[in-house]
């Protein structure tokens, strides 16, 4: 997953946090991440460029994204999700677009 350029989350790193070591769900995976990134921005209320300036943040947040849809591939709770990712991300939130 890129900023800009920079690596947010690769997916090697996203392979070794949920803790898989094949490549059968590499496409999968990237799908997560990509997902992962949107919600942070969307939740966050920010453009990519403005996500770069908190990487640290922005890599927890698509880190559990990631491994919460992964692990609840099946039923997901997108409410709590959400909620969750507000949670991590209110010191960067942006009250609008």
């Amino acid at each position: 997953m890129e900023v800009a350029g920079i690596a947010v989350v690769l997916l090697e790193e996203a392979k070794q946090y949920l803790r898989v070591d094949s490549g059968d769900e590499d496409i999968f995976i990237s799908g997560l991440l990509e997902t992962g990134e949107q919600m942070c921005r969307d939740v966050a209320r920010l453009e990519k460029q403005e996500l770069e300036q908190h990487l640290p943040m922005a890599r927890i947040a698509i880190l559990y994204v990631t491994a919460y849809l992964f692990e609840h591939r099946e039923q997901a709770d997108y409410d709590g999700l959400v909620l969750t990712l507000r949670s991590l991300l209110f010191g960067i939130r942006q009250e609008v677009f």
